[in-house]
């Protein structure tokens, strides 16, 4: 109930604040946000599995933004950066891919 209360919090904060992203990291945020958005899936997946583990996710979350940080600003360091960020993209991609389709399989036996 707790991380529900969290994102509704966070959600009203960020409407009614509106926070402003800095230039430097707006290329940096759709990665970080794909990064997250596979911890979480692969978080319910853990749970619908019976494995989950607070620390685990929580150091997944936090690893996976940074990797995933850390490749695009390399790859903009090298001057590849589309490049690298179209290959995090589809690696993540697929990786939430297969978490759904696990998660589907839990819940709907199919």
């Amino acid at each position: 109930m707790i991380p529900a209360i969290g994102l509704l919090i966070g959600l009203a904060v960020g409407l009614f604040l509106d926070p402003a992203v800095p230039v430097w990291l707006q290329p940096y945020l759709p990665i970080a946000i794909i990064a997250a958005l596979d911890a979480v899936f692969g978080g319910v997946r853990a749970v619908l599995d019976g494995i989950f583990n607070d620390k685990v996710f929580v150091i997944s979350f936090l690893s996976n933004v940074v990797v995933a940080a850390l490749i695009v600003f390399l790859g903009d360091q090298l001057g590849v950066g589309a490049q690298l960020s179209t290959g995090v993209v589809v690696v993540l991609g697929v990786r939430i891919f297969s978490n759904v389709a696990s998660i589907r399989r839990h819940l709907f036996r199919a």
